[in-house]
């Protein structure tokens, strides 16, 4: 048990008490803990693929004409054309930000998973973020070998033009989570 720094409350092993946090382990099905805080943790011996940089956070949006009109006139963004993606339900346009971008994106037909966020989400909002990895097969093996949900089996080509899996917002506190191939 240890003191929290910003309250008078005392922050018990796997609890979070007033706004405190602290790093924990998270015990894997292979029955082993990975240090978190240090990415070249090891798992059995075998190196754990390592996350990459930050690709972008995509804003699924009810209106692409509109969305992409204020980036570009209203915040002088860089803003690419709309790009359909068949394979993922989407019509994407990409806003360049120098460091990273952001990804809006559209419903491509009443199937789309997209159109089911915005039903729930009406003016739209945060859909995901994406991050890249070295090793798109490494990565999907060893999140699938954590007992981590993935909604597709194998990769698929993302808006990018590069593999892609997506991994359970339940199992990525409340955040649904891209990997794409670097």
């Amino acid at each position: 048990m240890r003191r929290c720094a910003r309250s008078s409350g005392l922050l018990r092993s796997g609890g979070v008490r007033r706004g405190c946090y602290s790093l924990q382990t998270r015990s894997y099905s292979s029955g082993s803990n990975v240090n978190q805080s240090n990415p070249s943790s090891t798992n059995e011996g075998k190196q754990i693929f390592k996350i990459g940089r930050f690709n972008h956070v995509a804003i699924a949006v009810p209106d692409l004409e509109k969305s992409t009109d204020m980036y570009r006139n209203i915040l002088g963004a860089q803003v690419s054309d709309p790009v359909p993606v068949p394979e993922h339900g989407v019509t994407t346009v990409f806003v360049d930000l120098g460091n990273t971008k952001i990804e809006l994106i559209h419903p491509l037909g009443d199937k789309s998973p997209i159109a089911k966020f915005l039903q729930k989400n009406a003016s739209g909002g945060i859909h995901h973020i994406c991050l890249e990895v070295d090793d798109i097969r490494q990565a999907l093996t060893q999140v699938q070998k954590s007992n981590i949900r993935v909604l597709d089996p194998e990769p698929k080509i993302g808006a990018h033009g590069k593999p892609v899996f997506f991994v359970h917002p339940k199992d990525m506190n409340g955040v649904l989570v891209e990997f794409e191939q670097k």
